[in-house]
């Protein structure tokens, strides 16, 4: 079976790559393991450096890697370049940290000496999409070779030019041939890859069905996994918000540098009834300057979807949301029937029923939901089988903090300003939306053996 990169501003075909076989897959498990057994002895400046070249190499060559998200996924230039450049701190992060965040604990007990280590576990394979196809790959990646592990790449069947791309980053920063490799493969073959008593560790982004049948096998073998999953995050704008301020904001919240393909966009609009008209028009005013064109184009905000099936998907649950009574106050639909473009859409709805908002939906719509006050607002942003990440906007930051915050059922909670991904903070979420973290000191330790060593 080929795996295809398909242009989704023209539908055209850029490149076909043949599924690895059988027997190649375990060369490269092979090759993976091999390079684990020197890699583990490596110390962490030499790994620190290593990684700080990966880093020159992204930004070195960011207009041609960005160049290549772009054709693969449909975002921006100026999104993508920027996706690279998040890439290139993320090596830089861990580089600079590992040493102190895998840093040996001393417990006082009844030993004479009594410490905890972290140890490198071996092979991680990595299950990652296409929405971010080299800043999902990285943040793992970036921590798990710095703690001393070795990774597998199985990337999205569509995005197999920036997997490759990946790889050779690794090679030509002067790690060791095998460090990280790319496993040109299938879905239906993952399985077997999981099962292969040497890869100890799956870590995948993806969603709740690709999940649930990783961990089941993973489960199965007895491997650690760490999963982050769908997300259906809540936007919630109190009346004491500066309305202008959550307006801009949630644009960028919403599509997230890539037509709302993010788990961590925001997808549910809910806001305090005095304000939700006012909000509203606010909202239509900030999205009417978007423009939507050619993502290879400077001027452009946004481009299209990443393919058919995601325009479809987003589509349906528009008409749907419809039908049962929600109102479309802007946006939606495409005419251009050369590419997967669909124009940002505002709906607003007062059922959560709706598929709007009780689906995850990954495109550029806004729904938009109005409540009596805070307190159902809590409960309409918890009322989802989702809990990655959450925003709420108010000019009582105490009482967020204090009060609406803890009360919300999600990875993170960001007060004033849209979710993101940050390096220094883990990253995850709770109930459908997955289990573990990453980024930061808990992240690099999610893929470690915390050993406890006791002297008498």
């Amino acid at each position: 079976m080929a795996l295809e990169s398909i242009n989704p501003k023209n539908k055209q075909l850029i490149k076909k790559f043949d599924e690895l076989s059988d027997k190649q897959i375990k060369q490269k498990v092979v090759e993976a393991q091999s390079a684990f057994e020197a890699h583990r002895q490596t110390d962490f400046s030499q790994r620190a450096q290593l990684m700080h070249g990966c880093a020159k190499i992204l930004r070195d060559r960011k207009q041609k890697l960005a160049a290549i998200i772009t054709d693969e996924v449909g975002k921006t230039l100026t999104a993508s370049k920027a996706e690279i450049e998040k890439c290139a701190n993320v090596c830089e992060f861990y580089a600079d940290n590992a040493r102190e965040f895998l840093s040996e604990e001393y417990i006082k007990t009844d030993a004479s000496q009594s410490y905890v280590r972290f140890d490198p576990i071996g092979i991680v394979l990595a299950i990652m999409p296409w929405n971010f196809p080299f800043w999902q790959v990285f943040r793992f990646a970036a921590p798990a070779l710095m703690a001393g592990n070795v990774g597998l790449l199985k990337h999205a069947a569509n995005v197999q030019l920036s997997a490759y791309a990946i790889e050779e980053i690794f090679e030509s920063a002067g790690f060791s041939k095998g460090c990280f490799l790319n496993l040109a493969i299938s879905s239906g073959a993952v399985e077997k890859v999981i099962c292969d008593e040497r890869v100890k560790a799956v870590t995948l982004t993806g969603s709740e069905k690709a999940g649930s049948a990783v961990a089941a096998t993973a489960g199965r073998e007895l491997k650690k996994t760490v999963l982050e999953l769908g997300g259906s995050d809540p936007y919630i704008v109190l009346a004491d918000a500066d309305i202008k301020a959550a307006a801009e904001a949630a644009v960028i919240a919403r599509l997230q540098y890539n037509c709302g393909q993010s788990c961590i966009a925001a997808k549910r609009f809910i806001i305090e009834e005095p304000i939700a008209d006012k909000f509203i028009e606010s909202l239509k005013a900030e999205v009417s300057k978007l423009k939507i064109n050619d993502p290879t184009e400077a001027e452009t905000d946004v481009g299209p979807m990443a393919n058919e099936k995601m325009l479809s998907a987003i589509q349906r649950q528009v008409d749907d949301s419809l039908s049962q009574g929600a109102e479309l106050v802007a946006g939606g639909n495409s005419d251009d029937k050369n590419g997967y473009f669909y124009n940002p859409a505002i709906v607003v709805g007062n059922d959560v029923s709706m598929p709007i908002f009780s689906e995850e939906t990954f495109g550029p719509v806004f729904a938009v939901i109005k409540v009596r006050d805070a307190e159902q607002a809590v409960k309409v942003a918890n009322d989802s089988p989702f809990g990655l990440g959450a925003t709420i906007f108010t000019s009582d930051s105490e009482n967020a903090i204090k009060n609406l915050a803890p009360s919300i059922e999600s990875g993170s909670v960001f007060i004033n300003g849209p979710v993101k991904s940050d390096p220094r903070l883990p990253f995850g979420g709770v109930k459908n939306s997955g289990y573990g973290r990453e980024l930061s000191e808990y992240g690099i330790k999610e893929f470690v053996n915390i050993k406890t060593v006791w002297v008498k």
